[in-house]
Order: C-alpha cells, then structure tokens, then sequence
C-alpha cells in the first residue's frame, strides 16, 4: 500500500519573536486524514493544539479548521485560528489585499480580519461569551497550591466561555499566579466536571493580566497562550469592574512567562449600549518549523 504524505508547519502564535508564544502545527492540505489519524498525528507531535484544514464546506468560509489537543478535539481555540490564518496567508491561500475572511471551525463561522501582514498581525471575534457556574474559591486555591489570602477580594471563582469553558481563578498578585501548580484530583474534587478544558489563573494590571492556563486532563500541563480563553477573560474583567468598561478599550494579556514563552494576547471590547458586545482577540505569529508527516 503507498505511503501517504502530509506537509505541516509550526508556528509560534501571540509573539514576533520565534520560540517564544504557543507553538502550533499547522496541516494546511488534511484532505484524506481521519479522526483517528489527526488525534494520533496531534498526540505525537504534543504540542498544546494542531490544527487541520480542509476546503469549506460553508458558504464564505476561506476554508474548515478542525483543532486537536494531544488527546482531544476541540471545537474552537483562539492561537490555533490565528496561527492558522498566519499560514494560510503565507501559503497565498488568502488574497493579498483582503481585510478578513471566515474560519469554519467546529464552533461555527469565525471571522479573522487582518490588520496587517507585515509584520502580521490578525484578530478573531469571539463566539458569544457565557458566565456559568461559581465555585468554593478556598477549595479551588488549595487546589493550585495557594492560600486563601492569594485570592482576588470579591471576585468569583467561575467558569466563563466562548465555545470552551474555562474555570477562572482571580489572584491578587503576580507572585502567586507564578506560584500556582494544579493538582488534577484536587481541583475536580473543588469543581466536578468544569477543569477539564482548563483552569486559568490571572492577576489583573493596568491594561489588562498577568495570567497561566493548565489543562492537564486535556493533555497540556501549562499553555503559553490560551486565545479562547482570553475573551473571556476580558469579560471577567469588564463585568466585575477589574478594568474600565468603554468602548474600543484595548487589553494584553500576557502569558507563558514562568515556562519561558512569553506571549502577548490582545484583546478589543465592543459594547451595545452599556452592555458587553462582542470581543475581538489578536496577535502576531512566525514561522519556525516545515515538516512532513508520512502515514501509511
């Protein structure tokens, strides 16, 4: 039986420095590749996601993503988007002179425009952002080896998504986010069923936080740079008044600095009326890596 083989590249997301940011692998042209095979090619290259693009299936949509952790699909994640958008604007799949153009992700359509291509820098909306449950915040400290006294003063330990569900853990100063490391069975035993796409732990600054994200039942002990999470982080924010609400407000959230992969997560709030609208998240990315991938 002939060999089958892919082209993929890596690129480092949220930074214009290579080996800084969140690595992602990119497999521009997956057409023939099952499930099974993308978790398994996602699983030996672990890296925190690999996306996969297929041509669309949905009207307007420039092409279809699909995004897997080391063990799982996910149906959205903000590096890979972009990251992905990044290749397929080297690769000329997108037109020099567009202003944007549509993902279709597992989430639904997600529109991508471009600021500029050089240096790149490019934005997602956000799917619709959803506050869920709170939980015991004491619990959830201990969870992450910290005290009591390193959580943030009146604000919740909660759950908060845009197509993911992250638990957000507010912290009161950078030395405790630094300090932080999660234990799996703790933190389900202090949030049963919610971590499993990840626990992300923040302090606020001017301008926006100083954050981490694990998500070792996912298969990622810590992500550089977590996009999906960071609308709705700027939600946490804008809501319990951890920043200003106004319109255009501009937010960096800056994140992999302990595990020495600084990223830099850009967010934009858009409001209707004095309410939350919509959330924009934006980076930069470069190239580091070409590769192949052979498969029988």
């Amino acid at each position: 039986m002939p060999s089958r083989s892919y082209a993929y590249k890596v690129v480092d997301v949220f930074t214009e420095t290579p080996f800084e940011g969140n690595p992602l692998a990119v497999f521009p042209d997956a057409g023939g590749l099952s499930d099974s095979e993308m978790q398994a090619v996602a699983g030996e290259l672990n890296l925190s996601e690999t996306s996969f693009v297929f041509p669309a299936g949905r009207e307007g949509a420039a092409a279809a993503l699909r995004i897997f952790t080391p063990r799982t699909e996910v149906p959205f994640a903000g590096h890979p988007t972009i990251g992905t958008a990044f290749a397929l604007c080297r690769l000329g799949r997108i037109p020099a002179d567009a202003a944007g153009f549509v993902l279709d992700e597992r989430v639904g359509p997600v529109p991508v425009r471009l600021e500029s291509t050089a240096p790149f820098r490019a934005w997602l909306r956000t799917p619709p952002i959803d506050f869920g449950p709170t939980y015991d915040a004491a619990a959830c400290a201990a969870a992450l080896g910290l005290a009591g006294d390193d959580l943030l003063d009146g604000a919740p330990v909660q759950t908060v998504s845009a197509g993911n569900p992250f638990l957000f853990v507010p912290l009161r100063t950078e030395a405790a986010v630094d300090r932080a490391s999660l234990a799996s069975g703790a933190i389900e035993r202090a949030a049963p069923g919610v971590a499993a796409n990840g626990v992300f732990v923040f302090t606020p600054r001017p301008g926006g936080a100083y954050s981490r994200m694990f998500a070792p039942m996912a298969g990622i002990v810590e992500d550089p740079a977590t996009g999906s999470a960071t609308g709705p982080l700027a939600a946490y924010l804008v809501a319990y008044g951890l920043c200003e609400r106004r319109e255009g407000l501009r937010l960096l959230s800056e994140q992999g600095v302990k595990m020495g992969r600084r990223s830099h997560v850009h967010a934009i709030i858009h409001l209707e009326g004095d309410a939350l609208g919509s959330i924009e998240i934006g980076g930069s990315a470069v190239e580091v890596i070409s590769g192949t991938v052979t498969l029988p």
